[in-house]
Order: C-alpha cells, then sequence, then structure tokens
C-alpha cells in the first residue's frame, strides 16, 4: 500500500492505478478544480502526503502546477507521452501497470534550491535545452532520464531546481542523452 494519496485526473486514471498499486486517489475531475478538492488535497498531504500524478499534456501540467501551488511539499510522479498514449489518446488510464509502478517508485520532492552550484539559463543554453533546433526533443528525452517529465526551457530549469537535480546527476544524464544519440559515422 503506497502511503501518500495520489492525486489523478479522473476515474479512469484510479481505476489503472488501482491497477498498478494499492492505493487512494483524489480525483481532480479534469482541469475543474475547486474548492472542496483542494481541502480534500490539502488534508491528505497534512495527514498522509500526496503524489501528484497527471496526464503528461498541457491540462495535466496545469493541474499539477495548480495543485502544487495551492498544496506546498507534494511528490511529483511522471510518465512519458509514450508511456501515456493509446488510440490518439494521452493519459495515465493509457499507461502499462509498469510503466505506472515504475513512475511511483521514482516520485520527485519539491524542495527549496540544491546545495552546491544550482543550474542556470546558460546550463541549459550549453546543453542544446534551449534556443537550439532540437532543444525541445533533447529537454524531453533528458526529462525523462532525470524523471521530471516534458516541459517549457523556463520551467525545466524551475524543475531542475525544485526537484533538487544536481549538478553531477544532471551532467550524469546529459552524457546518458548524449550517448543515446551519439550521430553513426553513415549519418
Amino acid at each position: 500500500m503506497i502511503r501518500e494519496v495520489i492525486v489523478v485526473e479522473g476515474r479512469d486514471d484510479t481505476v489503472a492505478i488501482k491497477r498498478a498499486v494499492e492505493a487512494d486517489t483524489i480525483e481532480t475531475g479534469g482541469s475543474a478544480l475547486n474548492e472542496m478538492t483542494f481541502k480534500r488535497i490539502a488534508l491528505a498531504q497534512e495527514r498522509r502526503g500526496v503524489i501528484i500524478f497527471t496526464d503528461p499534456d498541457f491540462a495535466g501540467e496545469r493541474i499539477r502546477k495548480a495543485v502544487a501551488q495551492r498544496v506546498p511539499g507534494c511528490k511529483h510522479a511522471f510518465i512519458t507521452k509514450k508511456e501515456a498514449l493509446a488510440k490518439g489518446d494521452i493519459g495515465v488510464e493509457n499507461a502499462s501497470p509498469e510503466a505506472i509502478r515504475h513512475a511511483l517508485a521514482n516520485v520527485r520532492s519539491e524542495m527549496p534550491s540544491p546545495d552546491g552550484q544550482p543550474l542556470t539559463w546558460n546550463d541549459l543554453m550549453d546543453a542544446g535545452l534551449a534556443a537550439h533546433t532540437g532543444s525541445s526533443e533533447r529537454r524531453m528525452k533528458l526529462g525523462e532520464i532525470l524523471g521530471i517529465g516534458y516541459c517549457n526551457a523556463k520551467q525545466f530549469l524551475k524543475r531542475c531546481t525544485a526537484f533538487q537535480i544536481s549538478r553531477e546527476e544532471f551532467e550524469q544524464a546529459l552524457r546518458e542523452l548524449n550517448m543515446q544519440h551519439t550521430p553513426n559515422e553513415d549519418d
């Protein structure tokens, strides 16, 4: 049984979560979050902790951001768009039980800035993650490696800070990304 309550968007997401793990959920009803839902999430956070597990799309990210802003200290679970895609539909409800368990085993906690040297905008630029051809795809793949999901460059930097991605962890993930995508001599 997962101790924390998992915040999902809808009933189908709850069904998918319960197929994968034993857990309690709170459904947001999509992006139609209301005060009562926020109060239930805040109470769950206070008593048991909360894991936000929304779809890897614009609406899911908007819900994730709204909940995290109103209920500080939540943990975050992410799946990739590929893991969430079925018949042109993106959603947690489409993810395999294995993908859901993997995401829940790799939750991230929001914390203050990491110790040491925090990542900077220049780090993202130097890594080809911002303002470069293909930077969006590189951020998507690096977000998968780091387990922080896909987002724009500004949000990527914020997530790296919020989830305490160390410079060492960032550089290791970047090496892994670059090894995956090293062009062949035939290219």
